[in-house]
Order: structure tokens, then sequence, then C-alpha cells
């Protein structure tokens, strides 16, 4: 299993990537660049539909040469949680809760509701998210096209 954690991105390679990331997230919603900040919500903030989500994650693939797998975010906070221990009856646990505050720690603590339904976790992705997801794909050497894993 591979255990790439949050703590390994640093600030800098954030903000390396950040101003090409929110330009693409500017250009994808349609809105002014500057109201695109780190800690922006993409739907909250910045009135993203999912729909755009994927809109913004084809466009972050091309430009920045990365495959991202739909359902990338919730997969990688998930862990080695099962899915029963993520998630009951389209509610996220405790555990689950635990682990995506640990993931998505770019996001303040307020903004996680209890309970939280799996359908609202993209509606605490930022700016700032979005760079996390990159850089982890950069690293994880999954450049386009790469194969399928089993």
């Amino acid at each position: 299993m591979n255990q790439m954690t949050n703590t390994q991105i640093t600030k800098e390679e954030v903000l390396a990537i950040y101003p090409k990331v929110s330009e693409i997230i500017a250009a994808a919603l349609p809105c002014e660049v500057e109201r695109v900040k780190l800690d922006a919500s993409l739907i909250d903030d910045l009135g993203a539909q999912s729909i755009d989500f994927l809109d913004i994650v084809f466009r972050l693939e091309r430009a920045f040469k990365v495959k991202i797998p739909r359902g990338k975010i919730v997969t990688d906070a998930r862990g080695d949680l099962s899915e029963a221990d993520f998630e009951q009856k389209g509610v996220v646990t405790d555990a689950g809760l635990a682990r995506l505050k640990v993931f998505l720690n770019e996001v303040p603590a307020e903004r996680f509701p209890s309970p939280l339904k799996v359908a609202d976790i993209p509606r605490l992705f930022t700016t700032e998210t979005f760079c996390k997801m990159v850089i982890r794909q950069q690293r994880s050497g999954t450049s386009t096209p790469a194969p399928a894993a089993a």
C-alpha cells in the first residue's frame, strides 16, 4: 500500500505550482484568478459544480502531464480503511472523518460538518487540495499515459 502522507508536501512545493493551478481553475470555472485563493473552497467560495471538477482535473492532467484517476482524493484519503470503515449508508464514519482531516490538512477543521455525507466531501476541496493532488501524482510517477494498475 502506498503510504504517501501530506506531511511530505511542503508549502514551497504547493506555492511553486499554485499560480498555474489557480489559472487553470479560474479558466475552468470561469472566475477572476484573484478569487482562486489557496484556501478557497471550490464549491462554496468559487461556485464550482461537480461537472467542473472533471474539467479542472482534465486541464490539470494536460498542463502537468499527470494522470489523475476519478475519485483519487477520496481513495487516497481512505488509505487502508475499508469502505465499510470509511462510510456507512453514505455518511463518513468517525474513523473516516479523522482520516479526511489528516489527509485534507489544508482544510480548516471547522469546515468539516458532522455528520459528513460522502457526497459532500468535494465541498471541502480547496485550490491547495488540487495543488497537492498534482504534486502527489508527479511524485508517484503516473505521467500520461500510464498503464492501468491491476
